[in-house]
């Protein structure tokens, strides 16, 4: 059996003394198991399944918003939108509208039931927005049009940055059942 006796440093700062307890190679070798056990945990939580600050997982919200501010670098909170789908006839049909919370993020547009197969346009009122903010913006409307996929189920995240002369979209598709 290995016996590791507790070494002790002591280091003078002024007029203090300091007691340091140093580490063994045994209280080394003990700990390695609870940091492996730490570490398993953590991976494992990682790959949990998907959820988010709304409370609830990712297959009970197929479509997120998310706004960015590219002037201040901030969420872009209280954005009204309208989510459309196109109808067969080649019009548009409105399903569902919200708006932005403070973090600049909506969730729960739309049901997984009400996000099938087809062509979407998400119309966010960026006037209303700038006009909040003090600013006269170039463009009154931002459209972005997307396609969802028949293949299973897939999460759209749809992000906005925005500047009152100019916008950038991007989204993340994911398929949460893989």
């Amino acid at each position: 059996m290995i016996q590791d006796r507790a070494r002790e440093r002591y280091i003078y700062k002024g007029h203090q003394v300091i007691r340091v307890r140093l580490i063994t190679e045994t209280q080394i070798i003990m700990l390695r198991p609870l940091h492996c056990l730490l570490l398993a945990s953590a991976v494992l939580l990682c790959n949990s399944a998907p959820t988010d600050k709304h409370g609830g997982s990712d297959i009970n919200c197929p479509l997120t918003v998310k706004i960015l501010d590219a002037v201040k670098g901030t969420p872009a909170g209280f954005v009204p939108l309208k989510v459309n789908r196109k109808a067969a006839d080649g019009g548009w049909t409105a399903i569902a509208s919200g708006v932005t919370d403070a973090t600049g993020e909506i969730h729960n547009l739309i049901t997984e039931e009400q996000f099938s197969p087809g062509v979407y346009r998400v119309e966010f009122d960026t006037k209303a927005y700038w006009k909040s903010q003090g600013s006269k913006p170039f463009h009154e409307l931002a459209e972005v049009e997307l396609k969802a996929h028949a293949e299973g189920h897939r999460h759209y995240t749809l992000a906005l940055l925005l500047s009152p002369y100019s916008f950038t979209t991007t989204a993340v598709v994911t398929d949460i059942h893989q």
